[in-house]
């Protein structure tokens, strides 16, 4: 009892605390006669500030705040895919069992299934030496995930005493290791690890691999490497999280981790409601058999919408630790940013730009430093791949999250509204948007579709920009009084935003694209850039050269070629050639028909 803290004064999700100085910051409490679940955040002697992951609600001031001696920390075993949390990893399934609709305060830290026997396969015996990170057993958590049992950190030795492979719960001593002072450690079928620490690995290594999604613009012009970061800024409307679903639907990660972040609550209904029904083109099983959701929206406690984020990426980073490639759907961090905020303001604490507090970019920075490719302690290759969702209020990108974010990823995928009107999806705006691993991804390429598809790409984007430029002087005194050559410009800009830029998410050959495909679309359009100049120095007019049949083809290839069927793309590409031909000939037998 003297060992306990007496709340003192409440504020929100916010409360303070005396007799505090045996407590320790960053230390998880139970505050109050409903023990519900904290974190002290500040100690000053006997003061102590504590931030509260439920509704305080009936809180008040005398209630003891009682010792866990441990940080906020998660569960981590079997029972993490296919299910659904809030914010600091209860399940929103069984709370709903139980309690009805909404969840209610002092239920505790309850997490993964206890009760629940799993098929455990052990794959070490008594004698083995084992060390950290390693495996130790199996267990077959779905159809497209294999769940593996690792020896926890810090732990090395001999294993003493082991169970023969059957049904277990995670509550069970599966081995017994014993280290070079004869201390004997457990060994179950779950971890538990502080949200707020990234777990340990043994090296970080340079990202080289491509992390494909089936989208063009995604996969040729702003490519994602595994273990890379990335931001998705707009406004509302401009398709961010339809352009997060793309990525967790049809990206190569093994594993996705969505966090819905702060969002509104009928955003998250669709999430949650259209997740269990879509099906993984790799592998042809339901897409939740490799997913984790995290909801915690608007309407819930503010300081669990802080939490949650870390709670996402410490799952994220478990499941690398076995070796497998995660991406991580945070929508949106502007939200998470929000929390901050309003915390920081009931702290009373110095606010920077727009009332966020100083600290924001190096918590933005320490969250986007926490992917990455690496080398596991057990000696795997995994990697965490964050995609984070930034939602400026009206559309602003020179507000502190949109800026700070962007100091910190290396892929910047600026929506645009404008786009986002006109029914141009994804509403990536090609100009704004940039990607810094074009150049580390250019062997991956050569080595995944024999092409380089880099150079392609940069001359393609040139095209682009000129365009851009021509726009103004035609907006000025119009398109006819540009040279040919430029005409061309326009018309093949305009070529690859239709015909290979807009994609479409509803179309069944559209809505994936396999890389192979993407690349032979681009070389198409190339192909008729390059011999639309040459047909120019030949002084053929334009009006022959940017005839609506052949444009029709090109732009039409996404819907009337399908994936498996890229030797139409092959004669489509010869026709061109033909087309050329035929107009030179014409212009060199003595004219062209009017």
């Amino acid at each position: 009892m003297e060992n306990n803290a007496i709340v003192t004064s409440i504020n929100g999700p916010v409360i303070n605390a005396n007799n505090m100085s045996n407590f320790q910051a960053k230390e998880m409490v139970l505050v109050g006669p409903k023990k519900l679940i904290g974190e002290v955040i500040s100690l000053d002697d006997d003061e102590g500030t504590i931030q509260v992951y439920e509704d305080t609600q009936g809180l008040s001031a005398g209630d003891e705040v009682v010792h866990t001696n441990m940080p906020l920390s998660v569960k981590l075993g079997p029972g993490l895919i296919g299910n659904m949390f809030d914010g600091i990893e209860r399940p929103l399934k069984v709370i709903e069992e139980k309690y009805g609709e909404f969840i209610p305060e002092g239920i505790g830290l309850m997490s993964l299934d206890e009760e629940k026997l799993w098929d455990v396969d052990v794959i070490v015996k008594e004698g083995d030496l084992i060390s950290q990170g390693e495996v130790v057993a199996t267990i077959k958590e779905t159809e497209a995930i294999t769940h593996k049992i690792l020896v926890p950190y810090g732990v090395k030795g001999r294993v003493v005493d082991v169970k023969p492979s059957g049904k277990y719960n995670i509550n069970e001593v599966i081995l017994k290791i014993e280290d070079e002072s004869g201390e004997l450690h457990e060994v179950k079928l779950y971890q538990e690890w502080p949200i707020k620490f990234p777990r340990p690995i043994k090296e970080r290594l340079e990202v080289s691999k491509l992390l494909k999604t089936g989208q063009r613009i995604l996969d040729v012009f702003f490519p994602v490497a595994k273990g890379g970061t990335v931001a998705i800024p707009g406004g509302f409307g401009t398709g961010k999280t339809m352009t997060q679903h793309q990525f967790a639907r049809y990206c190569d990660a093994d594993i996705i981790v969505y966090i819905g972040c702060g969002e509104r609550g009928n955003e998250m209904t669709e999430v949650l409601e259209d997740f269990p029904k879509l099906i993984d083109p790799n592998t042809g099983r339901p897409l939740m058999e490799r997913t984790v959701l995290i909801a915690n929206t608007s309407n819930m406690p503010v300081a669990a919408r802080e939490a949650s984020i870390y709670t996402g990426i410490t799952i994220a980073e478990y499941f690398r630790d076995m070796g497998y490639d995660v991406a991580i759907m945070a929508d949106s961090t502007s939200r998470w940013a929000e929390a901050l905020r309003e915390i920081s303001g009931r702290l009373e604490e110095m606010p920077a730009e727009e009332g966020f507090p100083p600290y924001l970019p190096s918590r933005i920075a320490g969250f986007y430093e926490r992917a990455g490719y690496v080398k596991t302690l057990g000696n795997e290759l995994g990697s965490v791949t964050i995609i984070g969702a930034v939602s400026p209020q009206g559309g602003d990108f020179s507000e502190p999250v949109t800026e700070n974010t962007k100091r910190y990823v290396n892929v910047f995928l600026g929506l645009d509204k404008e786009l986002a009107y006109a029914r141009h999806y994804p509403a990536i705006n090609w100009l704004t948007s940039y990607s810094k691993y074009s150049d580390e991804l250019k062997e991956d390429y050569v080595e995944l579709i024999g092409k380089d598809v880099v150079t392609l790409k940069n001359k393609m984007m040139k095209i682009l920009f000129e365009e851009d430029k021509l726009q103004e002087i035609v907006m000025l005194i119009g398109e006819d009084v540009l040279p040919d050559d430029q005409r061309l410009t326009l018309f093949v800009a305009k070529m690859i935003k239709v015909g290979f830029l807009q994609q479409n998410a509803f179309n069944k050959i559209d809505s994936y694209v396999p890389l192979l495909k993407q690349y032979k679309m681009l070389e198409v359009i190339k192909e008729f850039y390059d011999l639309g100049l040459e047909a120019v120095k030949k002084n053929i007019p334009i009006n022959e050269i940017t005839s609506s049949t052949v444009y029709t083809k090109i732009v039409g290839m996404k819907y009337n070629i399908e994936n498996d069927k890229l030797e139409k793309i092959d004669e489509l590409k010869e026709e061109i050639e033909q087309f050329f031909e035929n107009l030179e000939s014409r212009y060199n037998e003595g004219g062209l028909d009017d």
